[in-house]
């Protein structure tokens, strides 16, 4: 009786607090997990395994600059900071969009989004775009997403080549109450849900070759439980959002600790990314999908391997959200992802731990269609243009342009657009940010769905605005 309803994808996650043996209560920080050591070299002969699984975690809304190894001064991410520091971390990564489904269609298919055309609140992935869910199920993979952010729904084409693609909901357990400081209505659910969700899922099937998908939300919601609070970060939003970074930072713990006690970190890839950043007031705004400024797109990009570095890599040059699955790909030794603008990074890998010379891929194209959740508005695209330590942003339809530099102003302050001696840089980048705009999408127009009024009530309980 226990294995039907276990082969059954959309019923055995909803058992998994009550199947799992070991309480989620028991709080701790991760310790390096004993692991083979490893070189530089072992990242090269990843691709000759026939054993290595991937999990693959999304912490929605997390910007890179709040977290302890990109220089936070709080500690809001311990677990995280020490596997990292046996492992490889991109000190410079930019998402695709401010807005999640904008850049989670461009991190999946590795294309900026003018060429991925999902840039406005009913659009869907195209039918012709390859997802590389859909390439680990070819190549034998267990497939497995569970999520709980709307905006990455199966009716919006996110769950292709999931054979289970799970929305995690209160699971009603006891277990911690947490207090959330976002706008609108709650979600259904927490973190720990997922968590728990993720942890039964390794354990019905870590004996197969996988790939698990986690999609955490609660940094989104400023969400966090007593042992976060008891940090006394203070009362102010950013402080909400500190500590639920810790909140989910201990979830992410929790995953991994499951992975070390049924042997199977020693062959399992873990990348942890993020969609998009938060603004607290850098530029007058608070929150997301409204700009496209470093505060909502600088993210972070963590690779922990199936070995312990002796020191981790830091790979120091620009690198883009739709390099992340060129790169995973790469180190499975699978087909890479058909026309992607991104490209892997193992190379900079390489080239980062001998010590050699690091060559980025650019440019960084990031996009948003200001109004993507207004039908009745027509399209008010905002495009973000990047190479190294320079900055461009362009609203075509409206010619108006600002242009920073980066490393002389990293809180981008001082428009260099309006100044009457500009650098010849801003106009190089205003035509490379035209002729991106310019592009014909990938696969054609983008589907429409149409979402009714439960769904977009659900919509703007995550804090958006839906028209």
């Amino acid at each position: 009786m226990l294995r039907r309803i276990l082969d059954s994808p959309w019923t055995y996650f909803g058992l998994a607090a009550v199947l799992v043996l070991v309480a989620v209560a028991s709080m701790f920080e991760i310790q390096v997990p004993s692991r083979p050591k490893g070189t530089v070299d072992d990242f090269l002969a990843l691709q000759d395994r026939d054993d290595l699984n991937v999990v693959f975690i999304v912490i929605d809304t997390l910007r890179a600059d709040h977290l302890g190894s990109y220089g936070y001064e709080r500690g809001t991410s311990p677990n995280m900071d020490l596997l990292v520091s046996r492992g490889v971390r991109f000190a410079n990564v930019e998402a695709q969009s401010s807005w999640t489904k904008t850049s989670m269609a461009s991190l999946w298919t590795g294309v900026f989004p003018p060429r991925t055309g999902v840039t406005r609140f009913h659009h869907a992935i195209p039918d012709g775009a390859r997802l590389p869910a859909e390439i680990l199920l070819e190549a034998g993979f267990k497939t497995a997403g569970l999520w709980r952010n709307g905006w990455v729904a199966p009716n919006f084409g996110f769950g292709r080549g999931f054979e289970s693609y799970y929305r995690a909901h209160d699971t009603q357990i006891a277990r911690r109450e947490l207090e959330a400081h976002r706008p609108g209505q709650a979600i259904g659910g927490t973190d720990e849900d997922l968590t728990q969700a993720a942890r039964e899922y390794l354990r019905s099937y870590g004996h197969e070759r996988f790939f698990l998908y986690v999609h955490y939300m609660d940094v989104h919601q400023f969400a966090y439980d007593q042992e976060a609070a008891d940090l006394g970060f203070g009362t102010r939003h950013m402080d909400a959002y500190d500590a639920a970074i810790h909140w989910t930072d201990r979830n992410v713990a929790w995953v991994l600790a499951e992975l070390e006690e049924l042997d199977l970190f020693e062959k399992t890839l873990v990348v942890i990314a993020s969609d998009h950043g938060e603004a607290f007031f850098e530029h007058d705004i608070e929150g997301h999908a409204r700009d496209l400024y470093r505060e909502t797109t600088e993210v972070p990009l963590l690779f922990i391997p199936p070995f312990i570095l002796d020191e981790g890599i830091v790979v120091e040059p620009l690198v883009r959200n739709v390099d992340v699955w060129p790169t995973i790909l790469d180190m499975l030794g699978l087909p890479p992802l058909a026309g992607a603008d991104g490209q892997s990074l193992l190379p900079m890998i390489v080239a980062a731990g001998r010590g050699q010379e690091v060559v980025a891929p650019e440019p960084a194209i990031a996009f948003l269609d200001t109004h993507w959740g207004r039908t009745e508005e027509e399209p008010n695209p905002l495009i973000s243009v990047r190479r190294g330590g320079k900055r461009l942003l362009l609203r075509p339809e409206k010619d108006h342009t600002e242009a920073y530099d980066i490393d002389a102003d990293p809180g981008e302050q001082e428009n260099l657009a309006d100044a009457e001696d500009a650098p010849a840089w801003v106009g190089t980048l205003s035509d490379e940010g035209r002729g991106w705009y310019e592009l014909e999408p990938a696969w054609g127009a983008a589907p429409e769905v149409v979402i009714d009024d439960m769904y977009k009530e659900q919509l703007k309980a995550l804090g958006y605005v839906v028209k």
